[in-house]
């Protein structure tokens, strides 16, 4: 996945990672792809968008 996330990053799609889930798997160190994020700034991304996948 990370060849294809990155794929995506570098043609300008925004991929954000929830801080709390990375902290509670112990995943912050070893993201690759995208920023760190909270729910504030996630919430406030989808309702500002016109354009919005959410898996």
């Amino acid at each position: 996945m990370l060849e294809e996330l990155s794929q995506l990053a570098a043609e300008g799609v925004e991929i954000f990672s929830c801080g709390t889930c990375l902290d509670y798997y112990n995943l912050k160190d070893k993201l690759r792809v995208g920023q760190v994020t909270n729910m504030y700034d996630s919430v406030e991304s989808m309702q500002s968008a016109t354009k919005c996948i959410v898996v």
